[in-house]
């Protein structure tokens, strides 16, 4: 498990640089978005996977190693809007959000280790698309419960949802490197993506 713990840090540091980059360019701008329209957002990036698992073509070019970074990122601004509301504008201490970036990721991954230790790291033997399939299931879950005004009969609640699609999708950051050849996660994604 510490092979995995290394390869989820060396993800999160590929994904957290263009979050800091963005924040550095645009202010934090989503603090003004409600969580329908993260979770829309979320929709958008596995609808995009999706597709291009499908077909094999993406005509906006558009890698899945992106689009991942795109979920990680989206979910833990959508955690972030949880713990702090939504803003009616976006003048904040950006040092704040990198923290709260920072700590929604450790208990992201403190998660992810525990369920690696119960589930043995089953994820290791899954399929990209498969796990991409989970995601999507849990952007559809998250949907249903914005549309149930937050109220859950017997399931886990949003913020569960996005560690789930955060963790998931940093697995899926693994896979596709060690399917490159890759071991470790270095490749930088293109700046213009989330």
């Amino acid at each position: 498990m510490q092979k995995t713990s290394s390869q989820y840090d060396k993800a999160i540091a590929v994904c957290r640089k263009l979050f800091a980059q963005k924040l550095s360019d645009y202010g934090p701008s989503f603090r003004v978005l409600r969580a329908p329209s993260l979770t829309d957002q979320l929709y958008i990036k596995v609808k995009n996977l999706r597709n291009f698992q499908i077909t094999g073509v993406s005509k906006v070019g558009e890698t899945a190693e992106e689009n991942f970074v795109a979920i990680v990122n989206y979910a833990v601004i959508g955690l972030i809007q949880l713990e702090k509301g939504v803003a009616e504008d976006y003048r904040e201490d950006l040092q704040q959000i990198e923290q709260l970036y920072d700590h929604f990721v450790e208990e992201a991954k403190q998660l992810m280790l525990r369920k690696n230790h119960d589930y043995g790291e089953a994820w290791r033997d899954m399929r990209v698309s498969s796990i991409t399939d989970l995601i999507y299931q849990k952007v559809l879950r998250t949907k249903q419960i914005e549309d149930n005004a937050g109220v859950t009969l017997v399931s886990e609640g949003i913020d569960a949802n996005y560690y789930d699609m955060l963790n998931y999708a940093v697995f899926c950051l693994i896979k596709i490197n060690e399917e490159a050849g890759n071991p470790e996660i270095s490749k930088q994604t293109d700046e213009k993506h989330s």
